[in-house]
């Protein structure tokens, strides 16, 4: 005989202990980050639209080349103060249970960025290869991007639910509302 119950899967923890998210939210840190990822995927926009350009019309080869650079720079600054405020909010740098799996990709983003200034650097790829690595490396931005802003979605939909917990007004011992 089936259930007709449906399935519900547990429920998921909110994403901050109420001792994080006040660390989050008293923290400069966070400030940094909510700056630099705008910031950054400006950057980003503005780089991608100069490398395709030079695949596309083989117009502006140094440009594209700058931009790359400073977006792998940009990278590199909210890696390192997003490492920070790891530290400041879950107490290590790098791998905290809520943001594991972000940090997992973003190696990999830093990875492919880090590959881009080496090949530039010692001349390893030719100039269109150079620029596919380039565009290789932004997909995998923009992968690692959609992790963060999902986990901030989900923050703010944790958010939600305990403002709405807090303004139901309480259960009777007998299980109705009062």
């Amino acid at each position: 005989m089936r259930n007709s119950r449906p399935l519900q899967s547990a429920p998921r923890p909110p994403l901050y202990t109420p001792h994080q998210r006040q660390r989050r939210d008293a923290s400069g840190w966070t400030l940094v980050q909510g700056v630099l990822a705008p910031v950054q995927f400006l950057i980003f926009a503005v780089s991608l639209c100069l490398v395709l350009r030079y695949l596309w019309r083989g117009e502006g080869h140094e440009a594209a080349v700058v931009s790359v650079v400073v977006k792998t720079l940009a990278l590199y600054a909210i890696m390192v103060t997003g490492a920070i405020w790891e530290k400041v909010v879950f107490g290590r740098y790098l791998f905290a249970p809520a943001f594991f799996w972000e940090d997992v990709f973003s190696m990999a983003v830093l990875a492919l960025h880090t590959a881009y200034l080496a090949a530039l650097a010692t001349g390893a790829l030719g100039d269109r290869p150079l620029m596919y690595l380039a565009l290789a490396a932004y997909a995998s931005y923009v992968v690692n991007a959609t992790q963060f802003i999902l986990k901030l979605r989900a923050a703010r939909l944790d958010m939600a639910r305990l403002d709405m917990a807090r303004q139901a007004p309480p259960a009777r011992a007998d299980g109705a509302v009062a």
